[in-house]
């Protein structure tokens, strides 16, 4: 479904009311960032790549379809700046995540004793280090869905395939990881 009102703020950018995509810069922030550090492993490069991409959906705005959702036409820009970043810098796709960066490692979410959180976070690290072994597409479809959570249209347009194609990447993804993460 189209979201009118993003729709409604694009036409105002466009018609010269620059300040007012200050709108779409803040509903994306972080979903951005998020999706960012989670294929890079790195906060700056996250900073960064969040910031180009704003920077080139404004830049761009002119070509953006607005019978479209928007969200999915910027996350696919964020998926290209992420996926030139790792291409012209291999070597960051092999570095770990943090571990305080994940929501099930912060210590005060658990209402368990320090035993079941050393189990959790040990779950955490484990499920990360598959996540870092995956080959890219499996491992941007699981978190465009997992983390982000879009619908499998959605995925399917940020990573320009078909929706049936990102239903497959989501299952193959999932059955992968299980098999990464029995193989631990």
């Amino acid at each position: 479904m189209i979201d009118r009102e993003e729709i409604a703020v694009v036409s105002r950018v466009l018609e010269g009311e620059r300040d007012a995509f200050a709108f779409l810069v803040d509903r994306y922030k972080g979903p951005i960032f998020n999706l960012a550090y989670r294929l890079t492993g790195s906060y700056e490069d996250a900073r960064d790549l969040a910031q180009e991409t704003f920077l080139r959906a404004y830049g761009n705005l002119g070509r953006f379809d607005r019978k479209k959702k928007f969200f999915t036409w910027l996350y696919t820009i964020a998926l290209n700046l992420i996926r030139n970043h790792r291409k012209k810098n291999s070597c960051l796709s092999r570095h770990g995540l943090d571990g305080e960066t994940v929501s099930a490692a912060e210590p005060g979410r658990y209402d368990g004793d320090s035993e079941q959180r050393m189990i959790d976070a040990e779950r955490v690290r484990m499920m990360e280090r598959a996540m870092e072994r995956m080959p890219h597409d499996f491992r941007e479809a699981l978190l465009l869905r997992f983390h982000q959570g879009l619908s499998f249209e959605d995925i399917a347009a940020v990573l320009e395939i078909s929706p049936s194609g990102a239903k497959m990447r989501v299952y193959r993804g999932v059955e992968l990881l299980r098999e990464l993460i029995d193989g631990e």
